[in-house]
């Protein structure tokens, strides 16, 4: 059993994803800093956030409730890395790697927590 949300791998690759774009929203034009740049820190710094709110809900069915919003989070911010690339040509390899990595550990943790 997970002590604490800090424990999940889920958790801490979201976390080193919401510093990743963090970075790579720093090579965006300074014209997106209350646009895309501010959109894609909201998503990235959701996820991690609705994983440990979540883990501290009192009944699995608001946990995954939670993980599900995370899950929307990731979605949102897949899409704006794609912007991103299509319209400044920034390409970040860790970032989606990592993106993928945690929609599908997230869906993983979901289908656990349907299964208690």
């Amino acid at each position: 059993m997970v002590s604490s949300f800090k424990d999940l791998i889920v958790w801490q690759k979201s976390v080193v994803l919401a510093s990743q774009v963090y970075k790579l929203c720093a090579d965006l034009p300074s014209s997106e800093a209350f646009g895309l740049a501010s959109q894609m820190k909201r998503s990235a710094v959701s996820i991690p956030s609705n994983i440990a709110e979540g883990s501290k809900r009192t009944t699995t069915k608001d946990y995954r409730q939670f993980i599900a919003v995370a899950k929307g989070s990731a979605a949102e911010l897949e899409t704006q890395l794609i912007i991103a690339s299509n319209v400044y040509g920034i390409v970040d390899g860790e970032a989606n790697q990592l993106i993928d990595e945690v929609q599908r550990m997230l869906t993983v943790l979901s289908r656990k927590l349907k299964d208690r």
